[in-house]
C-alpha cells in the first residue's frame, strides 16, 4: 500500500510537471496586466491611510486615494499558511502539510495565468521547498517553474535562511543560478530590479507579477536609506527602531513599480494589488488614530489576520473607494481565474466585479482553518474559527464582538438574546468544514 501511494504521488507529480512545461497560448494583448506584492509581516495598522501615526507611507496612501481600500482583508496568522492559501484559491485544511511547503501536486495562480498565456515571474520570498524537512523537491531549483511561473528571482528557495539572509550581502537565487554574494547589496533592491526588469521586456503583453516581499519580517535591520547602512558593520544591527525605516523602504518599492507602469503607459489596464501575509511581529507596538496596536503575528486575534489591501485598476476606476466587507485569502485565485475568464473549484469567491465597479461581494463570512505546525509559540494558536465584520466564532464555541473586543478577553454568553442569531449563522458556517482537533504540543 505504500509502494503504491508513493507511485501515485510520483505520477501525480510528473503529471503536474508535464503540465506546467506545456506549450501556452498567447494572451490577447488587451488583456489586462497583474501585479500582486504581498508585504511580510506587516498588519492593516502600518499603512498611514489606514490611520497609522508611526510610519509614512506616501505612495500606498495615493494609490489608495485612486483606488480601492478594503478595510476587512483577512489572512492566515503566519506566513507559509498564507502563502498556500492565496496561491491555491484553498482553505489550509485541503492542502497545507508542513510549514515552509507547497505540496507539488497543487495548482497555483501562476498555472492559472500562465496557462491562459501570460508571462509569468516571481520574485522575493519563496519558503516553499521544505527546507526544514526531507521533503520532495527540496534540492529542486526549478520548483517555481513547477507552479507556473516563468521566471523567478528568489530568496529561500534550496538555501536555508541560516546559509544566508535577504537584506544586506543576501543569498538570492535567480533562475537556477546561485547570485555571488556581495556585501554592498540589498536584497529589497535585486527583486525590485528584478521585477522591473521583467515588466520592461514583456511591456507590449499581458504578463502577471507575484512579488512576496521580505520586508518589513524581522530581523530589523537598517536599509540603504539609513545613515547606519554606510558602516558595513551595523548592517545586521537589530533594533526594532528600523522597523519604521523598513516600512517606508516597502513604501518606496511600491512607489518604484508604479512609476516604471507609467513610464511605460501600461498603468492604465494594470491591476495592481497590495496587501500582506499576515498581521506585525508582537515586538512591534504601533500608533494609530485609535490607538496603539501591537503585533499579532502568529496569534488568532484581529491584529495576527487583519492585513492591509488596496487594488487599483484605472481602466475601471481613477478615483478611490473604500470597501468594508470581508475578502478572504482563498479569494484572490478565483479572483484572478475571472480575469482570464476561467473557473475553477476553489474555496475562494472573486472579488473581480468589486474591482471592475460591477458589483459587490457575495462574501458574508470569512473562515480560517490554522494549524502552523512551527513551534510551540505559534502551534499554541492552534485553532478553527469563522469571523463575520464584527462577530468571530471559535470551534470551542467562543465568540467574540471584534469591533469592541478586539484582543478577545470577554466571550458573549451563549445565551445572549442579541447575538443568537449571529451565532446560529456562523456555527452553520463553521459546521461545513471538517471537525478538526488541535493537536497539542
Amino acid at each position: 500500500m505504500i509502494r503504491y501511494a508513493l507511485v501515485v504521488l510520483l505520477l501525480a507529480t510528473c503529471c503536474a510537471a508535464v503540465l506546467s512545461y506545456l506549450p501556452t497560448p498567447s494572451a490577447p494583448a488587451d488583456q489586462p496586466n497583474v501585479i500582486l506584492l504581498m508585504a511580510d509581516d506587516m498588519g492593516y495598522e502600518c499603512l498611514s491611510v489606514n490611520g497609522s501615526t508611526s510610519y509614512r507611507t506616501p505612495r500606498l496612501d495615493a494609490l489608495a486615494t485612486e483606488g480601492i481600500r478594503f478595510t476587512n482583508c483577512i489572512s492566515q496568522p503566519l506566513c507559509t499558511p498564507s502563502r498556500v492559501k492565496i496561491m491555491t484559491g484553498q482553505r489550509n485544511y485541503r492542502n497545507y502539510t508542513y510549514f515552509g511547503y507547497l505540496d507539488s501536486d497543487q495548482q497555483t495562480f501562476g498555472h492559472v495565468m500562465q496557462q491562459a498565456g501570460y508571462a509569468t515571474c516571481i520574485v522575493g520570498k519563496w519558503q516553499l521547498n521544505g527546507l526544514a524537512y526531507d521533503l520532495p523537491g527540496k534540492t529542486d531549483v526549478q520548483r517555481p517553474q513547477h507552479f507556473g511561473f516563468d521566471e523567478y528571482s528568489l530568496w529561500q528557495l534550496t538555501k536555508a535562511r541560516k546559509e544566508g539572509e535577504r537584506f544586506a550581502n543576501p543569498l538570492i537565487q535567480q533562475n537556477g543560478k546561485l547570485l555571488p554574494r556581495d556585501p554592498n547589496a540589498y536584497g529589497p533592491d535585486i527583486f525590485c530590479e528584478y521585477a522591473l526588469d521583467f515588466i520592461q521586456r514583456n511591456r507590449s503583453k499581458p504578463f502577471f507579477l507575484y512579488y512576496p516581499m521580505v520586508l518589513v519580517h524581522d530581523p530589523f535591520v537598517p536599509t540603504p536609506d539609513n545613515a547606519a547602512w554606510q558602516d558595513p558593520s551595523r548592517r545586521y544591527e537589530k533594533d526594532t527602531a528600523y522597523f519604521a525605516e523598513m516600512v517606508s523602504y516597502t513604501d518606496k518599492i511600491v512607489g518604484r513599480i508604479l512609476d516604471k507602469l507609467e513610464e511605460l503607459e501600461i498603468g492604465e489596464n494594470t491591476l495592481f494589488i497590495f496587501t500582506a501575509d499576515n498581521g506585525t511581529h508582537p515586538s512591534i507596538i504601533s500608533h494609530t488614530k485609535s490607538g496603539p496596536v501591537q503585533g499579532a503575528k502568529g496569534n488568532t486575534i484581529m491584529a495576527g489576520t487583519h492585513v492591509p489591501m488596496i487594488a487599483s485598476w484605472p481602466k475601471y476606476h481613477k478615483q478611490g473607494s473604500v470597501h468594508s466587507d470581508l475578502v478572504s485569502f482563498s479569494d484572490f485565485f478565483p479572483t484572478f481565474a475571472g480575469i482570464v475568464d476561467r473557473n475553477y473549484e476553489v474555496d475562494g469567491k472573486s472579488f473581480l466585479s468589486v474591482i471592475k465597479g460591477q458589483g459587490q461581494s457575495t462574501r458574508e463570512t470569512a473562515f480560517v482553518h490554522y494549524d502552523p505546525q512551527w513551534g510551540a509559540r505559534v502551534n499554541q494558536f492552534r485553532n478553527q474559527f469563522v469571523q463575520t465584520i464584527r462577530y468571530k466564532l471559535y470551534q470551542d464555541g467562543s465568540m467574540f464582538d471584534i469591533v469592541d473586543d478586539p484582543l478577545e478577553l470577554t466571550p458573549l454568553s451563549p445565551d445572549d438574546g442579541r447575538t443568537k442569531h449571529i451565532r446560529s449563522k456562523l456555527q452553520a458556517a463553521l459546521d461545513l468544514a471538517p471537525k478538526w482537533e488541535p493537536v497539542k504540543d
